[in-house]
């Protein structure tokens, strides 16, 4: 996940501001710079996230904008929450943010991963740590399961995103043939395949799906596929008179621990610099546990030892570009995304 959209996924997964950014301001960020940020969207931006700055509170709260120059990390959530629910986080991907030389790690722990829930003292799918306590128990669990402190956080509700793709006219999806949800305890759906453009609802029930053979993985790597083409799809935006609609919309779906400020800081940081994205997703077995007989997803140790090393050698500002790397592939030739240089 090194190219140039997923380089904009990754953005978009950092702030989901930067969903709009990535339509024709973003695309074309070569011409649009920190003045012009400032000029068309930062008043904006302030405006519609002011409301979605939500601190921790077992964490120090942080009023300025960040230092971005040290390397921090982020954990992101992509929570499926209808109306009056607090939802299960679907998606997990915790993130280090190395600005100095433009690196960012994002590692994708599958939804049903068998973790210790920190705050209920018991083992559960990390996917419920959310459910349970929200972003701060979720924060906690993560930290334990990976042996690494997360400095910030960030969800996004994917029910927000319907009314996004439907405000873009739509999306891509690669769906080969149709996916039909009939299993008598899920929700009934049909989502054709080969279709042109997919509508919000049919975006969602695409990420929602969970009948396929691959499981918990096939449904993470939907997820990721579908934030993928959203981005893609509002790189395409020309009609610049939506982008305060769009922006209004993901305000009321977002939530983080970093203030409207320290979010314009950043996206004009990255609208200014090339980064490059290595991604990795922890390995493990599906098996079913418990009295109940449950399916999970049970973490490989020796897999989960070399996240945690990947992380700490991330996290450490003195760590070489060359040495920056994940477990899969520790020889893997990078590429690097340049500010000018890439095609929407």
């Amino acid at each position: 996940m090194r190219n140039y959209r997923r380089f904009k996924v990754a953005i978009l997964s950092f702030f989901v501001v930067l969903v709009v950014l990535g339509g024709a301001a973003y695309a074309n960020r070569g011409a649009i710079s920190a003045w012009g940020y400032d000029i068309f969207l930062s008043d904006k931006v302030e405006a519609s996230f002011q409301d979605s700055y939500q601190p921790l509170t077992d964490r120090p709260v942080t009023e300025e904008p960040p230092q971005v120059e040290e390397p921090f990390s982020m954990l992101l959530m992509g929570v499926d929450a209808r109306a009056k629910e607090r939802g299960r986080s679907d998606t997990l991907i915790y993130t280090v943010v190395r600005p100095k030389d433009g690196n960012v790690l994002m590692v994708s722990i599958p939804r049903d991963t068998y973790a210790d829930i920190v705050g209920k003292d018991r083992m559960d799918k990390i996917t419920h740590a959310y459910a349970f306590g929200g972003a701060e128990m979720a924060v906690n669990s993560v930290e334990k399961l990976l042996d690494a402190e997360i400095d910030h956080y960030a969800t996004i509700n994917f029910q927000g995103f319907i009314k996004v793709v439907d405000t873009l006219g739509g999306i891509h999806l690669p769906i080969g043939k149709d996916i039909v949800n009939k299993d008598a305890d899920h929700e009934k759906f049909t989502v054709k395949a080969n279709k042109d453009s997919y509508t919000g609802v049919e975006a969602l029930n695409y990420v929602r799906y969970r009948e396929d053979a691959g499981g918990d993985m096939s449904r993470t790597e939907r997820n990721r596929v579908f934030l993928e083409e959203l981005m893609s799809r509002a790189s395409s935006l020309q009609q610049w008179n939506k982008i305060p609609e769009v922006l209004d919309i993901v305000g009321d779906n977002f939530s983080t621990d970093l203030p409207p400020v320290s979010m314009n800081e950043l996206a004009k940081q990255f609208l200014q610099t090339g980064h490059e994205i290595q991604s990795y997703t922890l390995k493990g077995t599906g098996k079913r546990m418990g009295s109940q007989n449950l399916w999970y997803f049970v973490s490989d140790e020796e897999d989960l030892n070399q996240v945690r090393a990947t992380i700490a050698t991330w996290l450490n500002p003195e760590t070489p570009e060359g040495q920056l790397t994940v477990p899969s592939d520790p020889d893997q030739t990078k590429e690097t995304t340049q500010s000018g240089n890439h095609a929407a």
